[in-house]
């Protein structure tokens, strides 16, 4: 058996608990080897807790012993780091969003261009079973051309929030508000499924909260590059905040994904399914009809029983396996910049109040 691909976590904030115990469950094919932070105590605590030890920065770049590093730092320094980790002949794996700019994600991809190394971002909402689901239905057809896209992100963010940090809400670390900071796992999303934009017009507000510099509330309308339309919604000041909705309007039917769940299937000429029955509907319907009613009944429980985690075990599983394989990973830096891109340009239209043609 060959030995696990092994990981150094950077940065030890909230996520990267996430992530930790995510690469626990990957055991024996990924395994987390050291952590890092500018704070000592910080990362003693970490170290503690998952039974590892805390390095330097220049001490991880330096051991070969350590294959991969996954990168849980503010967003602005996402860039440098992953630059200076794949030019010392790490495999590089970055939180969302890849950095807080186009220029500095271009200058991320250029240095990864020098190097044999992979580059991937987390965006592990397209390992979700709804996300996947959703996917198989749009590439068997089964909703016709799409039309219409829905996107929103209604959460909360209390002030205590964005005080806890200097970094957050800021335009230099955190790269934006409610749609860089929390919207852009939907907005990933919404891209990977949707298609690529041609245009987007839109309005932001620093609405509901104090002593930041970004927006907390955020209104687009969307032109997609196959014709469709679409808008995206999204705020950290809605009290008490709910759950993130993305729908897909074809043709032939439609679907809803809501809080991170096949919340509903309706194609033309069937009943409307609703909750795990959509999961099991889609899936037979992508495949054919040929699932038996087993196997449909098993992946309905199993999206069911999804988890918080869940998805960033399979994306780090994902990434562990394209190290030894030798391909991409599932979401590649252009993914990122992709994302990256669309967000830039929403602030660009809302800084103009005029469109803004990607």
């Amino acid at each position: 058996m060959p030995r696990p691909v092994t990981f150094a976590l950077i940065g030890c904030g909230n996520i990267s608990g996430t992530q930790a115990r995510a690469l626990a469950t990957l055991a024996p094919a990924a395994q987390l080897v050291a952590c890092v932070d500018l704070d000592p105590a910080a990362a003693a605590r970490f170290a503690a807790e998952f039974h590892i030890p805390a390095r330097t920065w220049e001490e991880v770049l330096a051991d070969p012993a350590i294959d991969a590093v996954s990168l849980c730092t503010p967003s602005g320094h996402h860039g440098a780091l992953a630059a200076a980790a794949l030019l010392a002949g790490k495999h590089v794996l970055a939180e969302k969003p890849m950095e807080v700019d186009v220029p500095r994600c271009d200058a991320l991809l250029a240095a990864h261009r020098d190097t044999d190394r992979h580059l991937g971002i987390i965006s592990q909402h397209r390992f979700d079973p709804a996300s996947l689901t959703a996917r198989a239905l749009l590439d068997c057809g089964a909703l016709g051309r799409i039309h219409l896209v829905d996107a929103r992100i209604p959460w909360y963010r209390t002030q205590e929030y964005y005080d806890s940090g200097d970094w957050r809400g800021t335009w230099a670390l955190d790269g934006g508000g409610c749609l860089m900071n929390q919207g852009v796992h939907t907005v990933d999303l919404m891209l990977w499924l949707a298609g690529p934009v041609t245009t987007v017009y839109a309005q932001m507000r620093t609405a509901a909260h104090e002593r930041i510099e970004v927006e907390d509330n955020v209104c687009v309308t969307v032109t997609f590059a196959s014709g469709a339309i679409g808008t995206v919604v999204a705020s950290t000041a809605c009290y008490p905040g709910y759950a993130v909705r993305l729908a897909l309007h074809g043709t032939e039917g439609s679907l809803i994904i809501e809080g991170d769940e096949l919340a509903q299937v309706a194609l033309k000429g069937q009943p409307v399914q609703h909750g795990a029955a959509a999961t099991a509907h889609a899936l037979q319907v992508a495949s054919g009809g040929t699932r038996s009613a087993d196997a449909n009944a098993t992946a309905a429980a199993a999206s069911a029983g999804w988890k918080w985690g869940d998805a960033h075990a399979a994306q780090l599983a994902d990434f562990a396996a394209a190290i030894r394989d030798g391909r991409p990973p599932a979401v590649t830096g252009a993914d990122g910049r992709r994302a990256v891109a669309f967000i830039q340009a929403v602030y660009a239209s809302a800084r103009s109040g005029a469109p803004v043609n990607l």
